[in-house]
């Protein structure tokens, strides 16, 4: 009887002390609208100072729980509104509902980690590093932006990981499968940016990008003179990393998945100050991974740290810290080759050999970003990022793929260095002169860049006495046995003995002036960019270009919710060669002219995109055909064409459904051969490869609103693609061509407001995709000059679950 009493006891002080305790704290809630009345969806509410806050719903409400007596500062902030504040008293046990109603602005100053009011799939403005200080609408470009939450949904983990079937046109070549992306798009290769850097060294890069601290992803199509002169006049993306946010608050997730995918994921955002001025974000990911094919796996993690400090109200002074590390089986393992015909081996064959030594990464970055408000209309950015990449491993390829279905496996080894220093210095701002709006960009962007890799050494696994037997293979010790590759020199030296040194040095200055009339309706894009370059390859020597690339733009506003716009701009790329008279090489040059219309629908909750492109690039080099023997002469070609239709549609249709839509008609040809060249292999009407002629993409999700089993939804999307011409293409000999693509996904996910559980099956069909291309005299081995069909195939129909908490 004692303890029955002393526990109604002690459960009876335990109600007061609770009820106490329920009587000391409060609630803060309300709604976030725009300025024309709109639910702000994604925008940050804190109490300043105090590290306590909340994030509104796709309603623009927020409930801030837990908040003691007191008074307090209510502040919201994201990029393109003005901060807005409330003071606010708090009473033990009162119950507040404050409400914002915003103020978007022109400059995107606030530096978060969202760019922008975005819906779910939706982004209004974009990131501070694409340099731009106005909303997507009112750019004269397409550009798309693949948003967090997509990313989330579709359980994307790396770049190379079903990412781009979120915008229209772009199709992967699928070269080393999870190592390097190489994006196609508008008939050629697009650069790769990180926060506005463009980080491609060489061919062989950058290294994918881990979905873990990446927040979000913007597609420039066609030229970009904001961003940068040299380089494919096709377009570019930009991976633009997670910031603080001001906020405490955290994520850890897990994902398991087909073929022993396993990964956890953390995501530390905190103040480490209580007045917020020193920030602090973590990101980290570690994976281990599998295949379909035996003895494959790419086992990675990744680290990223982001310090951010207010060093006074108008300077804020951000450092981040990447490193990316992937232990993987030999680079080119993804591959199967055979003279009878695309997909005639099972999809799950590998010519991998266990035993070889895999391939070791390690990618490092540092970027140091200061941003000074210099008064309310203008900004001043400087930023500078040191890379480096190492690498020590190999690839594989065969040295001969017979007719008799045998294969002589090589392994040749592949030793890279990269190191990329860059900076940049750039101001935004507006001014007002006689009743015109001035939007002015204007900086210089500078780098260095060097590449070096020892692929001088090679090893045949097999014996010509003793072959690889597609029909019946053997993983046993090699017939050949295993290579051992002399390491003994410097990589600087075994590079220099392979020819394999590349590097350029660039530095340019660039004005842009918007010009805004009649109160903004009628913007007109005055720019120019001058580029100077020095940059080497192969052995070749130094070739230096300087150019003057100019910009174009005209956009109209019909109506709030409706622009118009036409582009003219220009792009130039370097290159390397030998030509027969002795002079050197030209850049290609290139331009874009586009026009477009660009649509908010139901109070912007959903937009479209429309445009049509011609892009025409002159200069570019081709082999000589008169080449004797041992010659390597190079001849220019006239003039090639890209041109085509993009529709891109994404945002929330009704309550609940979001959907992301694109199609894209692509085509590039030959418009004009150089003297000489017309009885060669080349001819005017010859298709150039790097596109799909029609690339179409979905993914859409509906989550129930109310009920019971609210939260709970429902996701799928597919890729089709038709006339794949990513690598090759032959108007005479169809089977040499890739036939058409598609993929169905689909899957079920429920979330509330702490916990979200996401499953996706992907391939749903189960079908045989595949990739690859058709080579006539790839193999050079002694009398060997066997065509060959070549392909990676993609994984047959599998699984990902995914377990989210935030706290």
């Amino acid at each position: 009887m004692l303890k029955i009493r002393l526990f109604s006891f002690t459960f009876f002080l335990l109600l007061c002390t609770l009820g106490a305790f329920a009587q000391q704290v409060s609630t803060i809630k309300g709604k976030v609208t725009t300025s024309d009345g709109k639910p702000a969806a994604y925008i940050t509410v804190g109490l300043k100072g105090k590290g306590q806050g909340a994030t509104t719903d796709d309603d623009g409400k927020y409930t801030i729980n837990r908040v003691k007596p007191g008074t307090y500062t209510l502040r919201v902030s994201a990029v393109g509104i003005n901060t807005s504040e409330k003071s606010i008293t708090v009473s033990a046990g009162q119950n507040i509902v404050v409400d914002f109603v915003l103020q978007e602005n022109d400059q995107a100053l606030e530096d978060v980690t969202i760019a922008g009011i975005n819906e779910k799939y939706k982004v209004s403005l974009p990131s501070a590093t694409l340099r731009l200080n106005e909303p997507l609408l009112e750019a004269p470009q397409n550009i798309q932006v693949v948003s967090s939450q997509a990313i989330k949904d579709q359980q994307i983990i790396s770049m190379s990981d079903g990412l781009i079937r979120n915008v229209s046109g772009a199709v992967r070549l699928e070269h080393w499968g999870d190592m390097y992306t190489n994006i196609l798009m508008r008939g050629s290769q697009i650069q790769a940016m990180r926060n506005g850097f463009n980080v491609v060294s060489s061919y062989w890069g950058p290294l994918t990008e881990d979905l873990s601290f990446v927040d979000h992803i913007e597609f420039v199509k066609g030229p970009a003179g904001f961003m940068l002169g040299n380089g494919d006049p096709s377009g570019m993306y930009n991976v633009v990393t997670k910031k603080p946010t001001g906020l405490n608050q955290g994520e850890v997730s897990f994902t398991a998945g087909s073929y022993d995918l396993y990964r956890t994921t953390i995501d530390l955002d905190h103040k480490l100050t209580a007045d917020g001025k020193f920030l602090f974000r973590l990101n980290a990911a570690a994976q281990n991974k599998a295949s379909f094919r035996p003895f494959e796996h790419n086992d990675r993690y990744s680290f990223a740290p982001v310090l951010s400090y207010q060093i006074t109200p108008s300077t804020k002074l951000t450092a981040e810290y990447t490193l990316q590390n992937a232990k993987m089986t030999e680079v080119g393992s993804y591959y199967l080759f055979s003279t009878k015909g695309y997909a005639s081996l099972p999809r799950d064959f590998t010519n991998t050999q266990p035993g070889v030594q895999p391939t070791r990464i390690n990618d490092h970055s540092l970027t140091l970003n200061l941003q000074q408000q210099l008064g309310a209309n203008w900004k001043l950015t400087a930023q500078a990022a040191y890379y480096k990449y190492l690498q020590t491993g190999s690839s594989s390829w065969p040295s001969a793929v017979y007719d008799n279905g045998t294969i002589i496996r090589n392994v040749g080894i592949w030793d890279a260095e990269s190191t990329m220093k860059l900076a940049q210095l750039f101001i935004n701002g507006t001014v007002e002169t006689g009743g015109i709006v001035h939007r002015i960009l204007a900086g210089f962007d500078g780098g260095e860049k060097n590449y070096m890799a020892d692929w001088g050494q090679s090893h045949d696994l097999d014996l010509p006495s003793s072959p690889f037997n597609l029909a019946n293979p053997y993983y046993g010790f090699p017939s050949n046995g295993y290579p051992n590759f002399d390491r003994t020199t410097s990589l600087e030296q075994r590079a220099i003995a392979a020819g394999g040194l590349i590097n350029s040095k660039y530095l340019s200055g660039y004005v842009q002036d918007e010009l805004g009339f009649w109160e903004n309706k009628i913007r007109l894009t005055l720019a120019g960019r001058y580029t100077y370059v020095s940059q080497s390859a192969y052995g070749s020597p130094p070739d230096k270009a300087k150019h003057v690339t100019p910009r174009v733009g005209l956009s109209v506003s019909v109506d709030k919710n409706t622009s118009v716009y036409a582009l003219y701009d220009e792009a130039f790329t370097p290159q390397s060669g030998f030509l027969r008279d002795g002079s050197t090489a030209e850049p290609i040059t290139g331009n874009n002219k586009e026009i477009g219309i660009k649509k908010d629908w139901f109070d912007g909750r959903w937009n479209t995109t429309l445009s049509v492109y011609r892009i025409m690039k002159q200069n570019e080099l081709a082999a000589d055909p008169s080449n004797a023997a041992g010659e390597n002469f190079s001849v220019v070609v006239s003039e090639k064409r890209a041109q085509g239709i993009e529709f891109d549609l994404r945002g929330e249709i009704v309550k609940g459904l979001n959907l992301i839509a694109n199609y894209a008609y692509t085509d590039g040809k030959v418009t004009k051969v150089a003297d000489g060249l017309q009885q060669s292999t080349l001819f005017v009407g010859q298709v150039i490869p790097g596109f799909a002629k029609h690339t179409s993409n979905a993914w859409l999700t509906y989550s129930l609103q109310n009920g019971t089993l609210k939260g709970f939804g429902i996701s799928g999307g597919f890729t089709y693609l038709v006339d794949r011409a990513t690598a090759n293409f032959s108007p005479s000999n169809p089977e040499q061509n890739l036939p058409d693509y598609f993929k169905l996904d689909g899957g079920l996910f429920w979330a509330n407001k702490k916990l979200r559980i996401n499953a996706n099956v992907f391939n749903l069909l189960d079908k045989y995709l595949y990739s690859g291309s058709y080579y006539t005299t790839y193999w050079n081995a002694p009398d060997y000059n066997q065509p060959a069909y070549s392909w990676q195939a993609e994984a047959p129909r599998n699984y990902r679950v995914t377990v989210a908490y935030k706290f």
